[in-house]
């Protein structure tokens, strides 16, 4: 029927598009056809959760899964447990949402007794999972922190000595220039800058300079 060959062709554009790279494009590009998710047959919507879920970027199924499963029309299709088990393992649980991943299954007139505790069960152990990781995440920042903390202590007291080591220096030169005459001061700068600049005695220029060095 038409509706199978246009399943059909999505399923290869699908796939051209994840091969490609071009993965963010999926979605956007099947609703084009579909309009709205829950017109989705379950073969697309199946390669859409499992393409997001390898690229890790599960939260782009989460409204679009959820109200293809909501949807009345979708509960009586036969193959609404396997992509209600999908969207759990690979969409809900992924995200950490787990009070509404166990009213979906409670809620599920697809799984009997068992199925439903198998399911709760799943559930409950990748909550504890998932606890015991926000622990360890937890942990490690404040180590990090408390690291970073030393570090910043120990630079911190060193830039405070060197600046005292530096302030008793500029404090001891500042009071053994202060003790020297000026004009000596004065007249060893000239010294200096005649020695420095190398300036030729005979030289017209230099003989300013050598007239204020023989007044002082």
């Amino acid at each position: 029927s038409s509706a199978e060959v246009k399943c059909s062709l999505c399923v290869v554009g699908i796939q051209a598009l994840a091969e490609m790279n071009r993965w963010r494009e999926v979605l956007s590009w099947v609703l084009q056809y579909y309009h709205v998710p829950e017109h989705l047959p379950p073969k697309v919507l199946e390669l859409c959760i499992l393409l997001y879920s390898k690229v890790r970027e599960p939260q782009v199924m989460l409204e679009v899964g959820s109200s293809w499963l909501r949807d009345q029309t979708n509960k009586s299709l036969p193959e609404y447990g396997s992509l209600l088990e999908l969207y759990l393992l690979h969409v809900l649980l992924p995200l950490g949402r787990f009070e509404g991943a166990e009213e979906l299954v409670r809620d599920c007139d697809v799984f009997d007794s068992e199925q439903q505790l198998a399911f709760l069960g799943t559930i409950c152990q990748s909550r504890c999972q998932w606890t015991q990781q926000e622990e360890m995440h937890s942990a490690a920042e404040e180590q990090q922190d408390a690291a970073t903390e030393t570090v910043l202590g120990a630079l911190s007291r060193k830039l405070l000595t060197m600046l005292t080591l530096l302030r008793r220096a500029l404090r001891s030169m500042s009071s053994h220039f202060y003790l020297l005459p000026y004009k000596k001061m004065l007249l060893a700068t000239f010294l200096l800058y005649l020695v420095v600049v190398r300036l030729d005695p005979a030289s017209p220029t230099s003989l300013p300079f050598i007239y204020k060095l023989v007044q002082l």
